[in-house]
């Protein structure tokens, strides 16, 4: 069953063309390149540090002084909102005997004491205070916390560990004029976790970068949505797919006795009643989005940005590398995979979930960060299901049955994202012979 899409010009904003499919060959994709120590330095030294990443949400830190810790790798970072309203990013390091000044987390200061011995730096990063500074013959350090670059997009800031990075709207590309329509600003953040999970961070990405998977980890999905149906689109770094919602794959019966409950769910956070609809199960989709559309600005909500299909359909996003994005008109679910500092076999999946807030309600209050290992407490079926299968996938990586990943079309962002950490770790001249 065809999907019937949105035309390019029926679209304001998102661009809807599909990109010109990259020839990439069909190579296998070396195993080694999930298991291998080798590999993860090659990773940290030539891309994790050359890249832009994600550190959290403004509206964190609204206020001069609030500020935020995040880790990648065995890094951690420190941003600070300032007295101007911008934000700063700094190494989490006192400049002394390289205590860090903050655990991970978030908080309030006028500034940031050392615990060890005092040392104090105002929230611009320069030294406020030295204690016994004339017992250092050597005098003070030539500066004081260590900057690293620091932007926003999105409502969220990011940083990068290279100090000679490209410009934040340089490297996102085409992201803000695909996602600026959705106003990530009114999405309010509804849950906050870290799980570590036993895989290394790119079979994570992965999971998330295919729907091929769905018909063998979530069969309950193909009962409200189109996993054959697929637009496919690889930028120069980042990709995305566009799948249809409100529906049902090819893969099962066409013609239901009854709404399935994953379409109903969808009609009901609509405020569209299911038990008053009387056509039939393939017609949904497109109905639903008529009814989104005329009654959207009445509930508060603005999609007038937004093409219809956004109003109905999953637009998943990664930017690279290590973020995925499942975004709907009401509510955005954002996955950040981030690697283990020593082991390629284990990585720290987050899990951020947004929901917009209607014009003139009052946003849900921010939920606590919570942390613990795959198996200790649900992330839900879904996520559940992935996680359960992802450590055996890794366990394969590392047999010696297994050569690498055997990648088909309906697979082809991740061949699209090997290409892109190839262009940062082994440059524009390729991969030389015999690399992973």
């Amino acid at each position: 069953m065809a999907i019937e899409r949105v035309k390019p010009t029926e679209s304001p904003e998102t661009p809807v063309e599909k990109a010109p499919d990259p020839d990439l060959g069909t190579d296998v994709i070396a195993k080694e390149r999930y298991t291998s120590e080798e590999f993860m330095k090659l990773e940290w030294e030539r891309m994790w540090t050359k890249v832009w990443l994600m550190a959290g949400r403004e509206d964190d830190i609204p206020e001069p002084g609030d500020y935020l810790v995040t880790e990648i790798g065995k890094e951690s970072i420190l941003v600070v909102r300032q007295p101007d309203g911008g934000v700063r990013a700094f190494y989490n390091v006192c400049q002394h005997r390289g205590n860090q000044l903050r655990p991970t987390g978030m908080g309030h200061v006028d500034s940031f004491l050392c615990a060890y011995h005092h040392w104090d730096y105002n929230l611009d990063g320069s030294f406020k205070n030295i204690p016994d500074l004339e017992t250092f013959p050597q005098g003070a350090p030539c500066k004081g916390l260590e900057e690293i670059p620091c932007d926003t997009w999105g409502s969220w800031v990011w940083f990068s560990l290279d100090p000679d990075v490209e410009p934040l709207m340089d490297y996102l590309g085409p992201i803000p004029k695909h996602l600026d329509p959705y106003n990530f600003h009114k999405m309010k953040l509804t849950r906050d976790l870290t799980v570590e999970w036993d895989c290394n961070w790119k079979a994570s990405v992965d999971a998330f970068n295919e729907s091929y998977h769905v018909q063998g980890i979530h069969p309950q999905l193909l009962w409200h949505l189109n996993d054959l149906d697929i637009q496919i689109d690889c930028y120069e770094k980042h990709s995305r797919y566009l799948i249809p919602f409100a529906t049902l794959s090819p893969r099962v019966h066409q013609n239901p006795p009854q709404i399935p409950e994953g379409i109903k769910l969808l009609m009901r956070e609509a405020k569209m009643d299911p038990a008053d609809y009387e056509g039939r199960v393939l017609d949904i989709r497109k109905d639903l989005q008529r009814w989104k559309r005329a009654h959207g600005a009445e509930q508060g909500k603005d999609y007038s940005r937004l093409n219809d299909d956004q109003l109905t359909d999953d637009y998943h996003y990664l930017i690279f590398p290590n973020i995925t994005m499942n975004i709907h008109a009401d509510d955005l679910m954002l996955f950040r995979q981030r690697p283990h500092p020593t082991d390629p076999n284990r990585m720290y999946f987050d899990i951020h979930t947004y929901v917009l807030v209607p014009d003139g309600e009052e946003p849900p209050e921010r939920p606590e960060h919570r942390t613990y290992k795959f198996g200790e407490k649900s992330c839900g079926l879904v996520i559940d299901q992935d996680a359960h299968n992802l450590p055996g996938v890794q366990r394969g990586m590392n047999s010696r049955g297994f050569r690498g990943l055997w990648i088909g079309n309906q697979e082809l962002r991740i061949r699209h994202f090997h290409k892109v950490i190839d262009d940062y770790i082994y440059g524009p001249d390729g991969k030389p012979e015999g690399a992973l």
